[in-house]
């Protein structure tokens, strides 16, 4: 008989046409295999019994790098085969799945290090199962012809690896060699080229970063700034040039063993450090280890991640020290991906080494942490992203949804599942938003998507909204509808989690456009994914200077102290209040007394700096959630008490609690305290409606109040495996779109 068996998943790109043809000669089945639009087709001659064989092998043995959601055979014409054979690749729109880039793979490591290897040393090794995917994709299908590699010809010792479906570097698109492959170079910050052979810039890129020298690499996804972790003023002139007060440096390792000298690493957290995706773990930090203190100041955890390319894993087998590895941009700006990029900010940089490789889609490097043995995702970029949600909902639905401001992300429906593009960075300059739109852009075309309907943020000044509205104005048939934020928050963790009934949902954040005008940031919402109800939130403080609040959370620990001693603030002495001089005091009592630029907030992002300050942690400060990070490293396990709150209709009076904070003399216990009291208040409202938590929101990436509220609610529903701050709205309006087809404007 002959049977056609279509696999739809993540099965391009990884090496999925050698392991069937493989796989079907080992069994002795004739045939062919192809890729198409919508994943990998196989078309055989075999027995009804041979064919349940067959497909029970290709789920059970399938690379690891790939991911099946379907496999589904159906009986066709017959057809006579000599032998199994692998066919051209079909082209088509939004079906099949685009592959993230993948760590170096064991065996590529190998021959690597492996000196009769004819790739010994060489920067570029990869196979099919391993290296960059999604930013050399130019468009789909996943073919050599279709990536940023097509302009390298193979030389004939490749061709015959390329060619030869037994060999594992079968139909591997990034195969190359010393003869064929890109070839690396290295200048100073004048751009004068000091060498333009492998060897040697290899050798002087190693040799200036001993000399605590800062070196732009290009990697896969952009260029990193690079330089020797264990030394202070190296540390402290990548603060420097980086405007980079406080905010902490991930390091890269030789490997998982070299990453336990620094940092504590649980089994799990290992298996992540040697995943396939190489993320930067974030890690509880030994101490007095050979890392720099300036790496993560004032902080107990350190990021950690494991040379995750063949070009890093040379250096530092070379160099055998840690490395800080960071971003190569200005922050709030793009990562850069271009020599020309590179070179407007030389300021940055003392020497570079660079390769002729395009990268055709940048992407930054993932961060995630484990708690209660569950991964959370910080951020969702190389290795992640694209990432694809499977929703029966989402098939021949023509939605893209734009996400919010901060952490931005696009979502867009496919055949059965939804795509989440990687983190994009905020949208707070002109560069950034130009990088967000192009990678808008670059998606659609990828994946062949005609738009018809477009989801947005409900804030009237997101650049994300404004530009829904744009489309719009460009198409009038194109239709809008914006979503409130927190709802979407709540909606992406009931929608990566499979969630359809009522819950009560709790989303905790910095800021997000609420339906009153007001800023919302602490909400308990009974929702399904059709409607919400908001049934309570912490009372409303003002935010003193509006924006400016938010990066000094001592405007808003004095917003509260005028809300609870009034004017005889002017004359008190108090670590927050003495940071300001007395004019200003006058001022800013002004400007709460008259609601001067003082928007009204519930935010719990804010009440985290306002307890900061208060506590004389932190006033201003450098970087997104640096009051909560500090908060973390001073609570104590051992103490379970909590502050006396009220709740009433609908309402946290946060007053209450900050009077309670003030009079505490420990600090410790004050932090301890607060976080028990934050899981008390989530507790308390579980109880009254009786229905299944479901938690949202950026708040919940705080790894101890995320511990404590799955140890009292073990049956609270997260964000696991996902991403809980701004990255997730877009999935979120995406769920609200496909389940309310009718308000679509």
């Amino acid at each position: 008989m002959t049977f056609s068996i279509e696999i739809q998943g993540r099965v391009q790109g990884v090496g999925f046409r050698p392991f069937i043809y493989q796989l079907a000669t080992s069994l002795d089945i004739s045939g062919y295999v192809l890729n198409n639009e919508y994943g990998v087709v196989t078309v055989v001659n075999c027995s009804q019994k041979m064919l349940i064989t067959f497909m029970e092998e290709l789920k059970t043995k399938a690379p690891q790098t790939s991911s099946v959601d379907s496999i589904v055979s159906s009986v066709v014409k017959a057809q006579n085969f000599k032998n199994f054979h692998i066919k051209k690749s079909k082209t088509g729109a939004f079906s099949s799945k685009i592959p993230p880039d993948f760590g170096m793979c064991k065996e590529c490591k190998v021959e690597l290090e492996d000196s009769s290897n004819r790739r010994y040393h060489y920067p570029f090794i990869t196979c099919a199962q391993c290296g960059p995917r999604y930013t050399l994709i130019n468009k789909l299908p996943y073919d050599r012809a279709n990536t940023s590699m097509q302009k390298f010809n193979m030389c004939k010792a490749c061709e015959i690896e390329y060619t030869d479906p037994k060999d594992r570097r079968y139909h591997a698109q990034t195969i190359s060699c010393f003869e064929c492959g890109p070839e690396l170079s290295f200048f100073d910050n004048k751009f004068s080229v000091i060498s333009n052979t492998m060897e040697e810039s290899l050798s002087l890129a190693v040799q200036a970063i001993k000399k605590g020298k800062i070196v732009a690499i290009k990697g896969v996804g952009g260029y990193h700034l690079v330089g020797d972790a264990t030394k202070d003023d190296v540390a402290k002139e990548f603060r420097i040039r980086k405007k980079r007060i406080a905010k902490p440096f991930a390091i890269m390792v030789k490997d998982s063993e070299n990453a336990k000298l620094f940092s504590i690493i649980s089994e799990e957290e290992e298996q992540l450090l040697n995943s396939v995706k190489r993320p930067i773990v974030i890690l509880k930090k030994k101490e007095n280890n050979i890392v720099s203190d300036l790496i993560a100041p004032d902080n107990s955890q350190i990021g950690i991640f494991v040379a995750y390319t063949p070009l890093y894993q040379l250096i530092i087998n070379q160099l055998e020290i840690p490395l800080i590895v960071t971003s190569a941009n200005v922050s709030g700006e793009p990562l850069c991906k271009t020599l020309k990029e590179i070179k407007k900010v030389e300021f940055l940089w003392d020497f570079c080494l660079n390769h002729n490789r395009n990268i055709s889609n940048s992407c930054d490097d993932s961060v995630v942490f484990v708690e209660n043995e569950k991964e959370f995702i910080l951020r969702s970029a190389r290795g992640y992203s694209p990432c694809y949600i499977d929703d029966k909902q989402s098939s021949e639905k023509n939605i893209i949804a734009l996400g919010a401001n901060q952490k931005s992300s696009v979502a867009m429906c496919g055949n059965n599942y939804i795509m989440m593009s990687e983190y994009l960075g905020d949208l707070h300059s002109i560069e950034s938003v130009l990088h967000y739109k192009t990678h808008l852009k670059n998606l659609i075309k990828m994946n062949g998507l005609k738009t018809d309907s477009i989801v947005c943020d409900k804030h009237p000044f997101y650049e994300s909204t404004r530009l829904a509205y744009q489309l719009k104005s460009e198409n009038e048939n194109l239709k809008v509808v914006q979503v409130q934020h927190h709802y979407a928050h709540i909606l992406a963790t009931m929608g990566v989690n499979s969630i359809n009934t009522k819950v009560l949902g709790i989303s905790f954040d910095g800021t997000g456009y609420g339906d009153d005008g007001k800023l919302w940031g602490a909400e308990f919402l009974i929702c399904d994914r059709k409607k919400f109800k908001r049934v309570g939130h912490f009372k409303y403080f003002k935010l003193l200077g509006g924006e400016k609040a938010i990066k000094e959370p001592r405007r808003v620990a004095l917003s509260f102290l005028f809300e609870i001693y009034g004017k005889n603030v002017l004359t008190m002495s108090h670590p927050t209040i003495n940071t300001f001089s007395k004019n200003e005091l006058t001022t800013l009592y002004t400007v709460w007394k008259k609601d001067i630029n003082a928007p009204l907030s519930s935010s719990c992002g804010r009440i985290f700096d306002a307890v900061a300050s208060l506590l004389d942690i932190v006033h201003v400060i450098s970087y997104e959630g640096q009051s909560g990070m500090l908060l973390e490293s001073l609570y104590d396990d051992s103490n379970s008490e909590h502050y006396f709150y009220t709740f009433e209709n609908g309402i946290v009076d946060f007053s209450t609690i900050i009077v309670q904070i003030m009079n505490e003399v420990d600090s410790n216990i004050a932090v301890t305290k607060f976080f028990n009291t934050l899981v008390e208040i989530i507790y308390t409202l579980h109880q009254r409606y009786k229905i299944p938590l479901v938690l949202g929101g950026g708040v919940f990436q705080n790894r101890v109040l995320l511990r404590l509220i799955m140890k009292k609610i073990p049956d609270v529903i997260v964000p696991k495996n996902f991403v809980s701050n701004d990255w997730s709205v877009a999935y979120g309006q995406v769920i609200y779109a496909l389940n309310n087809e009718n308000n679509l404007e």
